[in-house]
Formats: structure tokens, C-alpha cells, sequence
């Protein structure tokens, strides 16, 4: 049995009930097999695989907290902080009542390899909560955001780790989440990426991944002959990613015609508003409804239904598995010719694998999503050198990463012989820098 299955069978008997991590560990690991086979009896000796899918770290806490009502409540506090070769751990805190351990380990294996693939000195992290902030007060939230960090304040740090905002995680969340870490620690320092403007967050931190996704895309489109200029584009979400790819689209050239959440999508042929769709999610913290509602133009659909719209370019920006087999198929038909992954795993493996065979440019998420964690980067350099630099200049630092990014993928891929296959490339990219840190500070 070669080494990959070795590990593979083994990850998948140590971390039973975990789909969504043996996913991940799958995909990466099988697209690694040319570069491993040609290393592995150093590999096998020194353990580097299983060292690579297991955390450094896991951290699971209680969550106590009082409601309007007077009643305690009681949530559950995940950190995985997986992987420090390169850098202090780095990525988001979930809030969604989805998020289990497996889920927060999927997505910090993941981490790893985007955040080695922004060339900045950051290791991999994820951690989250099962606590749905939808419905609840702002004093609600501050009141479960305070007891938090009361417990994580003991795990992180601006050379340890430093989370950011995820799935339910946006800027009220975070000024609670760092007020109660500097109320603790007695520390004013940046510990915490995607602050507010006026306590040491950095321009163009919201922007980041939507943007930072189309500075891809548009790319990778450029290298292979297309432009993304007159494309009509496919956007699933309604949140932070899928706006900003909205409104980046635009300003490229492109015509974004849908957008989605958890109760229905829109088809909006005359392209999105990005105002209204910014009044109705980030404002109101409202449904897709009231945008049908005052846009003439809008058709609203219940359920799941993005991807049956002909498109060019779908962008995937809404959450894990969104994208499947059948999807997949109707895209080839529809006429598609890119998919590029906003949100962290959106696609499943039979729909990648389909989607690649049929001759689709594929850009996975740990790539093409990579501009959120490489601002947040950029952001705890200036909390460092206790800067602020302007949006211009984080949107010119940011696109220059994005570019980069797409070569690097671009490059393992063609040097492997497995060219324009994105996915090896941006894992085999990823995984290189990882391994050879790994090397050299020994068993650890």
C-alpha cells in the first residue's frame, strides 16, 4: 500500500464521524501523490504526513451565556490550531449552529496550504462556535462574544495566533470578541484581523476575499485566452464573499445575474444591485425577498437553483459542498467554462473531478479565495508597525498577491505535467513551502 493510502486509512480510523475533514485530507493528499512518491521514504520516516493531518493543537471549551430572557445558555468553543511551520496560526472563527469539530478541522487543514500559498508568514487555524448569532440582540451577542473569549484569550496571541471573522463573524463580532481580549490581557495588540477602522482594522479587509476572488479569476481567464469582460457570471452567497465578488465583477467588466442564501436565490438578468443587495444583507440583515421586492427586474426562487442559469463563470461564494455532481453537469451544458471557488470547499469531489474532466478551469477555494487571509495579514503588519496604509495600497498589495498566487498554482501544475489542473497545483504550491519548514525545525 503506497503511503498516501496509509495515512488516508489511518486519518479516516482516528477521526470517525469527521466527512467533511476526510474530504479535505483526501483531496490534498491525492493530489500530492506524484510529489510524495518521489520522497517517500523520507516522508514515510519521518512521519510527515501524519504529523501534517494531525493538529498541533485542539482546544474545545464550554460557552456559558445569558439571554434577554435571564436564561443561561450553553455553547460549544472550538480552536484547531493545525499547523505553525511558517508562521503564527491564522484563520476565522465560525459561528453557525453546523460547526462541529470536524468541520473546524477541515477547514484548518485547509488554511495550512492557502495561507502558505500568499507567500506571508502565516501557519494554518480555524475555530468557530455551534452559537447562531441570527435572531439574537446585539446585547446577545456581545454577552456570548465576552464569555468567548474569555475562555480563547488563554490560547492566542499576535505571535501565537490570531483569528478572524468567518461565517457569522463580522465586524460586531469582532469589536466584542477584542474588547473582552484587551479587557483580560491588558494588551493592545493585533490579535484579532478584520477589526473596525477606528481600533486597528485595515482598509479593504471587507473587500478582501470577494475582490481578491475576481483578481484571480481574471487571471486565470487571461492565461488560458478568455476574458472576464462581457462574461454573464453565476454567484452563489449573499454575504461578505459573494457581494464584494459582485461588485468587483462589475467593476471588470463583468455581469454578476444571481446571488443566494440559506431560504431561496435571485435571478436578476440585468445584473445585480450591489447597493440594494448591501441594503438588504448588511444593513437590514434581511432575506433575499426584499430585494425581489424592490427590484422589478428580480426573480426570486425559493430553495436551491443558482447554478440552472446559463453563465460563463459560476463562483461558488456561499458554503462547504453547495456545488454538486448534478450542478456540475448542468453547468458543462449550460455552457460554462470556469468555476472559481470563493467559499472554502463549495465544490464536492465527484463535482470537481466531473467539472475538470469536462475541460472547466477550475480554481479552488485555498487559492482563489486566499486575498481575505492575506489582507488579514496584511493588516496584523500594520498593527505591527502600528501603520495604516491607504485602500489604494492594500488593493494594490492584495492584487499583486492574487496574481502571484495564480502563477505559483499555475507553475506546480505545468512542472508535474498535470497542467491546468489548479487544484494539484495550488496543493502541490502549498504543500512544498509546509514540508520543507517542517524539515528543518525536526521532529515536532
Amino acid at each position: 500500500m503506497s503511503y498516501v493510502d496509509e495515512v488516508l486509512d489511518l486519518l479516516v480510523a482516528k477521526n470517525p464521524s469527521q466527512p467533511e475533514f476526510h474530504q479535505a485530507a483526501k483531496e490534498v493528499l491525492e493530489s500530492l501523490r506524484v510529489v510524495i512518491e518521489e520522497n517517500e521514504e523520507e516522508y514515510r520516516k519521518d512521519a510527515l504526513l501524519e504529523r501534517l493531518t494531525t493538529p498541533e493543537r485542539v482546544i474545545l471549551f464550554r460557552v456559558p451565556w445569558v439571554d434577554d430572557k435571564g436564561q443561561v445558555q450553553v455553547n460549544n468553543g472550538f480552536r484547531v490550531q493545525f499547523n505553525s511551520a511558517i508562521g503564527p496560526y491564522k484563520g476565522g472563527l465560525r459561528f453557525h449552529p453546523s460547526v462541529n469539530l470536524g468541520i473546524i478541522k477541515f477547514l484548518g487543514f485547509e488554511q495550512i496550504f492557502k495561507n502558505s500559498l500568499t507567500g506571508l508568514p502565516i501557519g494554518g487555524g480555524k475555530g468557530g462556535s455551534d452559537f447562531d448569532p441570527k435572531g439574537k440582540s446585539d446585547r446577545e451577542v456581545m454577552a456570548f462574544c465576552q464569555s468567548f473569549m474569555t475562555e480563547l484569550n488563554k490560547h492566542i496571541g499576535a505571535d501565537t495566533d490570531v483569528p478572524a471573522g468567518d461565517i457569522g463573524v463580522g465586524g460586531r463580532e469582532i469589536g466584542y470578541l477584542f474588547g473582552q481580549y484587551k479587557r483580560i490581557r491588558n494588551l493592545y495588540e493585533g490579535v484579532l484581523t478584520g477589526k473596525g477602522l477606528t481600533y486597528g482594522g485595515s482598509l479593504a479587509r471587507t473587500e478582501a476575499t470577494g475582490y481578491g476572488l475576481l483578481y484571480f479569476t481574471e487571471e486565470m481567464l487571461k492565461s488560458n485566452g478568455k476574458d472576464i469582460k462581457g462574461a454573464t457570471i453565476a454567484v452563489s452567497g449573499a454575504g461578505n464573499v459573494a457581494i464584494y465578488a459582485i461588485q468587483k465583477a462589475q467593476q471588470l467588466g463583468g455581469k454578476p445575474v444571481t446571488c443566494s442564501d440559506s431560504t431561496g436565490w435571485i435571478y436578476d438578468p440585468e445584473g445585480i444591485d450591489v447597493e440594494l443587495l448591501k441594503e438588504v444583507k448588511e444593513i437590514k440583515r434581511a432575506r433575499l425577498t426584499e430585494y425581489a421586492a424592490k427590484r422589478p427586474s428580480a426573480q426570486y426562487h425559493e430553495g436551491k437553483g443558482v447554478w440552472t442559469v446559463k453563465c460563463d463563470v459560476a463562483l461558488p461564494c456561499a458554503t462547504q459542498n453547495e456545488l454538486d455532481l448534478e450542478d456540475a453537469k448542468t453547468l458543462v451544458a449550460n455552457g460554462c467554462y470556469a468555476v472559481a471557488e470563493g467559499a472554502n470547499m463549495p465544490t464536492t469531489l465527484e463535482a470537481t473531478e466531473y467539472l475538470q474532466a469536462n475541460g472547466i478551469l477550475f480554481a479552488p477555494g485555498k487559492a482563489s479565495n486566499a486575498g481575505g487571509v492575506a489582507t488579514s495579514a496584511l493588516e496584523m503588519s500594520q498593527n505591527s508597525e502600528r501603520l495604516s496604509w491607504s485602500f489604494e495600497e492594500v488593493d494594490q498589495k492584495l492584487k499583486g498577491i492574487m496574481v502571484n498566487i495564480f502563477h505559483n498554482v499555475d507553475d506546480a501544475s505545468r512542472k508535474y505535467g498535470m497542467e491546468k489542473n489548479y487544484v494539484a497545483g495550488a496543493n502541490i504550491a502549498g504543500f512544498q513551502k509546509v514540508a520543507d519548514a517542517m524539515k528543518a525545525q525536526g521532529i515536532v
